[in-house]
């Protein structure tokens, strides 16, 4: 009976053991996101684990992180997952925004390569690549892979795209990739509060933290004053890009964001999270009387709406265009695709001063301009 007993004990504390061969969640203390449906983020001893859902894949995951400080060992058992040592000190970023981000939170000297320099504008990036300290490594989509290995990033800034087929050469080089994919969130706030996981990567998690706290306090206050204000009018946004024109989903950030500032939207209803594209006569038909138009461009000068027509003949049939209620964004000379995916609320209220004309406003608008003739 005694050998029994014991027996049964060994088998108890061994299978005990095999269970603790990784950290549960349960064990963990879950950082409580208030908006982000991709992220997920759990601190455990000796590190802190990050889930990013697959997007594309619903039920999936995109990638796991395991942000382990420089000065602790990475515990025996651990889940499975890209470890990166925090702070990071030295990154190589593709993307203009996160650029952006990193030099808002003064950490632009952490940054040692980029990519797509031609549509990176953020000044101080460009003047570091002038001085030789941060190294020009080429197109996105391919990019010179030697440049990369010599300036030894720790990690690699990147935005994932649904069926892209990887990384080609630069998954083979040992370097974690960080997959960007705060773009796909179903919200502006959502998107915003991936600010956090950056700080985390950076060493700047209060001030991330700070910082997300102060746009999502600014946000929803604007959003306030806009439903107090009652039925904006209603607007059409951007343009024709070929023979297709790229409607904002009703779930998109864009979208969504239109809708907070009190507009209606023909496209509201809509469930898609990204763009529809219509031809013109679809857009005519859902849209033709829209009091506003917005629309993003990319010119060395300001548009005039003779300058738009000559763009596309079909323009003038819009009411918006009738009655000269256009407002342009000049995306070469403002920093709109830098600044807005992280800080929603400065676009949010140009939005809405320009939807509910009857409010007072302090600021001038920051994006959009009403076109001259």
């Amino acid at each position: 009976m005694r050998k029994l007993i014991l027996l049964t004990w060994t088998v108890v504390l061994l299978s005990s053991c095999g269970n603790r061969t990784g950290f549960s969640q349960e064990e963990g203390d879950t950082l409580r996101l208030k908006y982000s449906s991709l992220l997920s983020i759990v601190r455990f001893d000796g590190y802190t684990e990050v889930n990013i859902k697959n997007p594309w894949k619903e039920g999936k995951v995109l990638h796991t992180y395991l942000l382990v400080p420089r000065e602790k060992e990475l515990p025996a058992h651990h889940p499975h997952g890209t470890v990166i040592r925090t702070p990071v000190e030295r990154a190589a970023v593709f993307t203009t925004v996160h650029c952006a981000l990193l030099t808002t939170i003064g950490h632009g000297e952490n940054i040692v390569g980029v990519a797509d320099l031609q549509y990176i504008k953020v000044p101080y990036i460009h003047e570091q690549v002038k001085k030789g300290r941060i190294a020009d490594c080429g197109n996105g989509l391919s990019p010179v892979v030697e440049k990369i290995i010599d300036v030894k990033p720790e990690v690699i800034l990147l935005s994932p795209f649904e069926n892209s087929g990887g990384y080609g050469k630069v998954e083979d080089i040992d370097i974690p990739l960080v997959e960007c994919a705060e773009y796909m969130e179903n919200s502006p706030l959502a998107r915003a509060e991936w600010m956090k996981f950056y700080g985390m990567l950076f060493g700047e998690e209060q001030k991330t933290d700070s910082l997300f706290a102060e746009v999502d306090k600014n946000y929803r206050a604007l959003k306030e004053e806009a439903a107090k204000a009652g039925k904006g009018r209603s607007v059409l946004i951007d343009k024709m890009v070929g023979s297709v024109w790229y409607v904002p989903g009703g779930h998109s950030t864009i979208g969504q964001m239109i809708q907070d500032a009190g507009a209606q939207y023909p496209w509201a209803d809509d469930v898609h999270s990204g763009s529809v594209s219509l031809p013109f006569e679809a857009v005519l038909e859902k849209a033709g009387s829209a009091e506003i138009w917005l629309y993003r461009y990319n010119s060395d000068h300001i548009q005039n709406y003779q300058e738009l027509l000559s763009e596309y003949r079909g323009y003038q049939q819009l009411q918006s265009f009738a009655d000269r209620n256009v407002y342009g964004c000049n995306v070469e000379k403002s920093l709109f695709y830098e600044e807005t995916p992280f800080r929603p609320d400065w676009l949010l209220r140009d939005f809405i001063q320009i939807i509910h004309p009857n409010i007072p406003h302090k600021a001038p608008l920051r994006y959009y301009q009403k076109l001259n003739e």
